[in-house]
């Protein structure tokens, strides 16, 4: 098994080695290499991903990434900023699936800012379409505008468009996911205002007929942006586009109680994937050792269960890191009265200690 391991900046490095940490711990058979990406590349090599970088990316079964970004990027070009790193690995390996489950471990019930009744035993599933959307549609640019309320005026403009074949896989990728779960898919639009999303939901309401045994529902983002915090128990598996779905999966994190508890996958055809927390480099506590790290390390588990085919280690870092919290041992985003404050070392040197006992 090789994994390509990309730290990126900030937090990246240290949430990183703790995962790292952790897979060791196992004692399976695998190839770690590591390399530059994001803000930590272009330093070195002038470009956020470099072609050594992807190379060893293509050649992985899997890569466990950090974080990119950093404010002192901002001034650059957009090509040029460490996201891009991200978004080029996306497209390069073709990872237009991503997973994110929200799940709220009992003890940290508390930590999170809606009531325990509405999230005690919340385990939901927001699947993203990760290659299209307008976040890639072309054309897209800046422009004299020669219509609209103010012809002759500077403007920017972003094309969003998806495909039929685009659509198809990843819904079915949500219902395949559903399938082993409750059976329930609701599929996310804006269908009443953009006619990408009609034509969304009617590819989606096809797809659907090929699996009589899972439940559709249909839901306008707006509405499902105030489900989520109102009754999130009543989502199964959430499928949406690639901007309501990063919007979405975003909000359904501070559910569990912090997004530094929310791993994600994102995979291609071949089961190739992509993994990450779902949280970004956050440069203000880089350094300080204080950043979770269970994010990563879950993430990691994900790693072991879709592109590994290592279930059972999956689920032993899983059990790991739900003893830990039974422990009460809570870094600062998630500590709370009567818990014990720990670093991000700490937190993963008692995964470890769970792991082997």
């Amino acid at each position: 098994m090789k994994i390509a391991i990309l730290p990126g900046d900030g937090i990246g490095k240290e949430i990183v080695a703790e995962a790292v940490k952790v897979l060791h711990a196992l004692e399976l058979p695998f190839e770690g290499e590591t390399a530059l990406v994001g803000g930590a590349a272009y330093e070195a090599h002038g470009h956020p991903l470099p072609e050594s970088t992807l190379a060893l990316a293509k050649q992985s079964d899997a890569i466990l990434f950090g974080a990119v970004g950093d404010w002192k990027y901002d001034q650059l070009e957009r090509s040029l900023r460490p996201e891009q790193a991200i978004l080029g690995l996306r497209k390069a390996l073709g990872l237009f699936a991503n997973l994110r489950p929200a799940i709220c471990h009992a003890p940290l019930v508390g930590a999170s800012s809606l009531k325990p009744e509405l999230i005690a035993g919340l385990d939901l599933l927001i699947i993203r379409e990760l290659t299209g959307d307008i976040y890639f549609g072309q054309p897209r640019g800046r422009r004299i505008a020669s219509d609209g309320h103010f012809p002759g005026s500077e403007e920017a403009f972003d094309t969003m468009r998806y495909s039929r074949p685009e659509i198809e896989r990843i819904a079915h990728v949500a219902f395949q996911a559903a399938r082993k779960r409750g059976k329930k898919v609701t599929s996310v639009d804006k269908a009443n205002v953009l006619e990408t999303f009609q034509f969304w939901k009617d590819v989606v309401t096809d797809v659907g007929r090929e699996y009589p045994d899972v439940a559709l529902d249909h839901m306008y983002v707006d509405n499902a942006a105030m489900q989520l915090v109102k009754a999130p128990k009543k989502f199964d598996v959430v499928v949406t586009g690639n901007m309501f779905g990063d919007i979405l999966s975003d909000e359904a994190a501070m559910l569990t109680g912090s997004i530094g508890m929310l791993p994600s996958a994102s995979l291609n055809a071949s089961n190739q994937g992509l993994y990450e927390p779902s949280h970004g480099s956050a440069p203000d506590i880089a350094g300080q050792g204080i950043a979770n790290p269970l994010a990563t390390i879950m993430s990691a588990a994900m790693m072991l269960r879709f592109s590994l085919n290592q279930a059972e280690a999956a689920d032993r870092i899983e059990a790991a890191v739900a003893r830990v919290l039974e422990q009460g041992l809570r870094t600062p985003d998630i500590h709370s009265e009567g818990t014990t404050r720990v670093g991000t070392a700490e937190m993963g040197d008692a995964v470890v200690k769970a792991l082997r006992a």
